[in-house]
C-alpha cells in the first residue's frame, strides 16, 4: 500500500519553490518521451549493446536481438528521433552508437541503481 498523508495539509512555500523551478512543459513532454522510448525491452537490449560495443550495424543488432532487421530498423528510428542513438554509413553499412556519454550514464545509472541491495 502507498503511503500517503493522514491530513490533507498544503505547504505553500515548497509548491511555489517547485512550480518555480519546473522546465516548461515542452521539455517535460521531449524528457517523457525519451524514458518511454528506454521503457522498451528491445530498444533498451539494442542501448545496452551499443554501450558495451561501442558501435554496432544493423545486422549485428538483428543477430544480437535475434529479431528482423526490419525490426530494428524501426526501433532505431525511435531512438533516433529522441537523440538517444546515432550513426554513420561505411559504403553499404549503416553503424549506430549512443548518442553521447550522457546517454552510457543514464544507462550506467539506471543498472547501478537496480543491482543495489536494499
Amino acid at each position: 500500500m502507498t503511503e500517503v498523508c493522514k491530513v490533507y495539509e498544503e505547504h505553500l512555500d515548497r509548491i511555489l519553490e517547485a512550480q518555480a523551478n519546473l522546465p516548461e512543459d515542452e521539455v517535460v513532454l521531449e524528457v517523457a518521451d525519451f524514458f518511454d522510448a528506454l521503457g522498451n525491452p528491445t530498444r533498451l537490449k539494442i542501448l545496452l549493446a551499443l554501450m558495451e560495443a561501442g558501435e554496432l550495424c544493423t545486422c549485428d543488432l538483428s543477430a544480437i536481438t535475434r529479431l528482423s532487421v526490419s525490426a530494428i530498423s524501426h526501433q532505431l528510428r525511435i531512438l533516433k528521433d529522441r537523440k538517444i542513438v546515432t550513426y554513420r554509413k561505411d559504403g553499404k553499412n549503416v553503424f549506430y552508437r549512443l548518442d553521447d556519454e550522457h546517454i552510457r550514464d543514464i544507462l550506467r545509472t539506471a543498472l547501478a541503481h537496480l543491482s543495489e541491495v536494499k
